[in-house]
């Protein structure tokens, strides 16, 4: 569960984006941001709520906001993840786990009887000043898009 709540101003972060331009989020000032933490490329949640945000990317980008993915795979993952779904938007490798600590959402998580330190997967939707406006810890994977558009 994260320590962040609405009205924070976002930890800052930086990535690399399809056209390999180096950003952060200080240079997305002006825009508002979707950003999503998820636990694992290519796992049935992950890909079904990546999915969501590819199928609505137009809709998403209509509407001003810049998509941003987080998960502790690495790159090379990322690559393989993105190219095989065709995914529109960045998606950073937080090997280090540095981005998720600053959010909050690598925690202990419990699964079949088993406690395990993961992602709890969370969206943050960011505004234009660089405050939270918005965070969902219930993601609906399926229709993630339409939960935020809501």
């Amino acid at each position: 569960m994260t320590h962040l709540k609405i009205g924070d101003k976002a930890p800052s972060f930086h990535f690399t984006t399809k056209e390999n331009e180096q950003k952060n989020l200080e240079q997305l000032t002006g825009k508002k941001v979707i950003l999503f933490f998820y636990p694992k490329d290519n796992t049935p949640g992950c890909t079904a709520e990546a999915c969501s945000l590819r199928d609505n990317y137009e809709i998403l980008k209509s509407k001003g906001y810049e998509l941003v993915g987080v998960s502790p795979d690495s790159q090379s993952s990322h690559d393989k993840f993105s190219t095989k779904f065709e995914l529109p938007f960045p998606l950073i490798p937080d090997t280090e786990k540095k981005i998720l600590a600053d959010y909050g959402v690598w925690g202990e998580k419990k699964m079949y009887g088993k406690t395990y330190m993961g992602v709890n997967r969370t969206t943050f939707i960011i505004n234009e000043n660089g405050q939270i406006d918005k965070i969902f810890e219930k993601v609906r994977t399926k229709d993630h898009a339409q939960q935020i558009l809501e």
